[in-house]
């Protein structure tokens, strides 16, 4: 199916995880879409992630990027729009689940919300008026942890509420400019952080089983490759009338898990 993303320049950040990882899907599914991705991130590995769309014949542009950092934001995205002059698209991807509970620190805490949703009003707030003049659309991706809690991560639960409020927020902002908000909430997905972290845990097989028993769809986690087909499609005109919505690429996990 044609998105009708060719040359779209479509600003992610966070797609230089490892391989397999959701941005980096998404990164190679916007390519094989003839999209120019734009990357922001602070991982090396995006040089070489541009390289291998530029040996495809497709432009891509990779700003190493500390998204913790206002002043660091704002040169990449001047940096962008310098560039190709144009925006289409953001999709805000960052997201660490990093265990910030309530009794870290007061600066770990503050470090969570910057990482995890302050970088997303940055980045849209530098990119929004290139998107107002192309009638572009945002895309937040977004967690089942907003919605459920998990436990000991209060600094990612309390920034992914905040991602879906803004989700909302600005899509009543901005509905007058044409503008298209939404969110991708994902629940478990099998990466590559995913891995390494039920390899940590003494009894991984027990509790992986114990989280997949719990998947209505199937009993199976969800791949990567669903979560970026889910996400091209939203942010493509194939979605032109869809704004505002919270989308659950999760299996049946948050509304069903519990029957």
């Amino acid at each position: 199916m044609d998105l009708n993303l060719k040359d779209k320049v479509v600003v992610i950040t966070g797609a230089a995880g490892q391989k397999g990882s959701i941005g980096e899907t998404m990164l190679r599914y916007l390519a094989n879409e003839g999209a120019i991705p734009a990357v922001i991130d602070r991982n090396a590995r995006g040089f070489a992630y541009v390289d291998e769309i530029r040996e495809m014949g497709i432009d891509a542009h990779f700003a190493q990027t500390d998204v913790t950092d206002p002043e660091q934001i704002e040169k990449s995205v001047n940096e962008i729009i310098k560039k190709y002059g144009r925006i289409d698209a953001v999709i805000n991807n960052v997201g660490v689940n990093d265990g910030a509970g309530i009794e870290c620190s007061y600066d770990d805490f503050m470090r969570s919300l910057k990482l995890n949703m302050i970088s997303y009003w940055l980045v849209v707030k530098h990119c929004l008026p290139k998107l107002k003049e192309s009638k572009g659309n945002i895309l937040n991706i977004g967690s089942k942890v907003a919605l459920t809690g998990q436990g000991g991560t209060s600094g990612y639960a309390a920034s992914k509420g905040g991602v879906l409020a803004l989700t909302r927020e600005w899509a009543v902002d901005l509905i007058t400019y044409g503008i298209r908000v939404n969110a991708i909430i994902i629940a478990e997905s099998w990466t590559p952080a995913y891995d390494t972290w039920i390899k940590s845990l003494p009894n991984g097989e027990e509790k992986l089983k114990g989280i997949v028993d719990k998947i209505p769809l199937e009993n199976r986690m969800t791949t990567t490759e669903e979560i970026a087909n889910t996400a091209l499609f939203t942010i493509s005109e194939l979605s032109s009338h869809t704004t505002g919505q919270h989308i659950f690429v999760d299996g049946g996990y948050v509304h069903f898990c519990l029957l």
